[in-house]
């Protein structure tokens, strides 16, 4: 029984669709968004150029590039391990291939669309339902108005799922193609072997079509793409938790400020309350004791007057002149007059 290597590898993927013309061109074909007047009819491989900017991503990248006919150039990616920047890097590597065509002297007119596919083996659009996102230079009211020059395209194919579509039979086959072989295969569907190209790519896939050190190869391949998983998941969670901690700490700097915020507020608030009861309690205690003084005094006042009427009347009955009594008694004149009556 046949044994069968996966496609995604770096190894199985350049010897695939990096060392037979017909099979790329097949591949483009199906997975590009080219309608039937500009189908790829010949390609001519490129050096691969297109090296990570980062060292420690080296394996989890694979890259085929090649031209056609007419000039246009065409970038295929398999991206092991889908990151962020990753959709600027692919815009940076497309628009670099792009200028790089228009040699001194040249006219602009001679420049032609750069296509780049970019294979991810990772979700990265969890809110669309659709594994395959093309972009394009488009108006944005009208965008049946395309601006020629770059046209990339990213394929999830941890969503894509097998399905009969009829206008899109070989991007199906070549999409199971790339997500059903591996070496667990034990048998290859009827419908991948029935197509021609893709049955080719499958032959070209089998165990015994590389030497000891083309697997040796192959096996470090993906123990490398596990280690750079590994350290983008631990990259990943160190800023995580150190986002986590610095939020923390904004939280509880902020917390603190809204906290003495309220707590004066609420510090004044009660102070007022409080200043009001006791102001009240101190005013009711020096009011009490305001009144008991103006009590007694006016007491002692009246009791004074009461014993100068008292003398005023017996000085009085005694025939004494009011004048008099009035003067020893210093009471007004007409108060004895009063008592006098």
């Amino acid at each position: 029984m046949a044994k069968y290597l996966d496609p995604r590898a770096d190894l199985t993927f350049k010897r695939v669709f990096g060392e037979h013309k017909d099979l790329v061109i097949s591949f483009l074909n199906a997975l590009l968004p080219l309608d039937e007047a500009h189908q790829i009819d010949s390609i001519e491989y490129l050096s691969p150029e297109m090296v990570p900017e980062n060292p420690a991503r080296k394996y989890s990248i694979v890259d085929v590039r090649c031209t056609d006919s007419i000039g246009r150039q065409f970038i295929v990616e398999m991206q092991m391990i889908w990151s962020p920047e990753f959709k600027t890097r692919v815009l940076f590597n497309a628009s670099k291939a792009y200028v790089r065509q228009l040699r001194k002297g040249k006219k602009y007119h001679f420049l032609q669309p750069v296509y780049s596919l970019n294979l991810v083996n990772e979700i990265f659009e969890p809110d669309i339902e659709s594994y395959y996102h093309p972009y394009s230079m488009v108006h944005l009211e009208h965008t049946d108005k395309v601006i020629e020059g770059l046209h990339l395209v990213f394929i999830e194919l941890p969503i894509f799922k097998p399905q009969t579509y009829n206008e899109k039979r070989m991007q199906v086959l070549w999409l199971r193609f790339l997500t059903e072989i591996n070496e667990t295969t034990s048998e290859i569907p009827s419908e991948l072997m029935e197509n021609p190209q893709v049955r080719k790519a499958i032959d070209v896939l089998e165990e015994s079509a590389f030497s000891r050190e083309e697997l040796e190869g192959y096996d470090k391949f993906w123990d490398m793409v596990s280690v750079e998983k590994t350290m983008f998941t631990s990259a990943e969670r160190r800023g995580h938790d150190k986002g986590m901690a610095e939020g923390r700490a904004e939280g509880r700097a902020e917390g603190r400020a809204e906290g003495r915020a309220e707590g004066i507020t609420e510090g004044r608030a009660e102070g007022r309350a409080e200043g009001r009861a006791e102001g009240r309690a101190e005013g009711r205690a020096e009011g009490i004791e305001e009144g008991r003084a103006e009590g007694r005094a006016e007491g002692i006042a009246q009791g004074r007057l009461e014993e100068k009427l008292a003398t005023a009347r017996k000085m009085l009955d005694l025939g004494l002149d009011k004048a008099v009594v009035a003067q020893a008694t210093e009471l007004p004149i007409d108060q004895i007059e009063q008592l006098k009556a």
